[in-house]
């Protein structure tokens, strides 16, 4: 047992290899982040924690930076008129109690076991839900595409919205009716997992998409109004305990602003299962990364006994592993948005053509 009055959580020291690294993170993350709606801090928090950087302090530190740029991010795609501004206010609001119940969460495990034991926490729950979440959503895309590319509501957001229980609300944007009492457990997981382990968007975006019956497009761009909400409040509460590294935080916001209008302006470019298909390429080769690093946590709360060498293998192994995820995220989501972009431009040279020829 450790006490967290006696064991103080220490920043990493910062190296120029460190800050690249940290930037690029942060790019990546953002291009995901403005792509797919998830806050991008799938990426965020395993690759600073890739880095040394304590469980704890890799949460904090990165909803410390998601809140301004998912505010950027949810501005460009409201232009494009991608964003529910009253759903994603509505589930704000019972996701702010889900952050304030899992900051609590997160203390009592530090206080109980630790920074191996917030480590070891954060990493068992990564690796969980993403390979939950991404390999149901791999397999949903996979359904999509099979099908022609066309996005259906699925039976279980049919059945919700087919339920009158008062009071009903209609969301423009996102043309869905449905119970705001359906909107209150998913608006509560995304703000507790958001606070735990930075990544709320998880279960807020499959959540609307499977549960209210929101298009991928809509449910990843409501998903930023969300994440800046939390974002603000969840930050207050992490740096009144002093665990946000303002470093780490301007660092991947540095990279992540420009990531994010990136990734929000290849949205409009690509089909909306192309979206499904990143989000579930990344978050599986992430889990695998996050899974490598258990055994080193588990060896320091005293559970398992593993030589250094081995230690050392598996955690280049997760540092490599979680590189290459980054290295594919950008190669999917450029590499979309260059395809998509050039046969726009074919498209609109040929009817130029014809314009030509009357």
């Amino acid at each position: 047992m450790h006490d967290v009055a006696a064991e103080t959580i220490k920043f990493i020291d910062l190296n120029a290899m460190n800050i690249l690294f940290l930037v690029i993170v942060g790019f990546i993350g953002g291009l995901v982040s403005g792509f797919i709606g998830s806050g991008g801090a799938f990426v965020l928090t395993p690759g600073m924690m890739s880095l040394g950087v304590p469980g704890t302090v890799a949460v904090a530190s990165n909803m410390c930076h998601k809140f301004p740029k998912a505010m950027v991010g949810a501005y460009k795609r409201w232009k494009y008129g991608q964003v529910d501004i009253k759903l994603g206010l509505i589930m704000a609001a019972s996701a702010g109690l889900g952050v304030w119940v899992g900051i609590n969460i997160q203390e009592w495990i530090l206080a109980k076991w630790g920074e191996a034991g917030s480590n070891l926490y954060v990493s068992l729950s990564f690796v969980v839900i993403l390979v939950v979440v991404g390999g149901y959503v791999f397999y949903d895309a996979y359904k999509t595409v099979k099908s022609g590319g066309e996005e259906k509501v699925g039976a279980l957001a049919q059945w919700l919205q087919s339920i009158h229980l008062p009071p009903m609300m209609y969301f423009k944007t996102a043309n869905v009716r449905i119970s705001m009492w359906f909107t209150i457990p998913i608006g509560f997981a995304t703000g507790l997992l958001a606070a735990t382990i930075a990544v709320g968007g998880f279960i807020g975006v499959p959540g609307m998409i499977y549960g209210l019956g929101v298009t991928g497009l809509v449910a990843s761009a409501t998903e930023l109004v969300i994440a800046f909400i939390m974002g603000f409040g969840g930050t207050i509460k992490w740096a009144m305990h002093g665990m946000v590294d303002i470093r780490l935080t301007l660092l991947i916001l540095g990279g992540s602003l420009l990531g994010v209008q990136l990734g929000a302006i290849g949205t409009t470019y690509v089909k909306e299962h192309m979206i499904k298909i990143v989000m579930g390429s990344i978050m599986l080769i992430v889990a695998v990364s996050r899974g490598l690093a258990i055994p080193k946590y588990l060896h320091d709360l005293d559970f398992l006994v593993i030589s250094d060498s081995t230690n050392k293998v598996l955690m280049t192994a997760s540092f490599l592993s979680m590189c290459f995820a980054l290295g594919m995220g950008a190669i999917i989501i450029l590499g979309s948005m260059w395809k998509a972009k050039r046969a726009e431009s074919a498209k609109e040279a040929a009817l130029a053509v014809e314009k030509s020829y009357g």
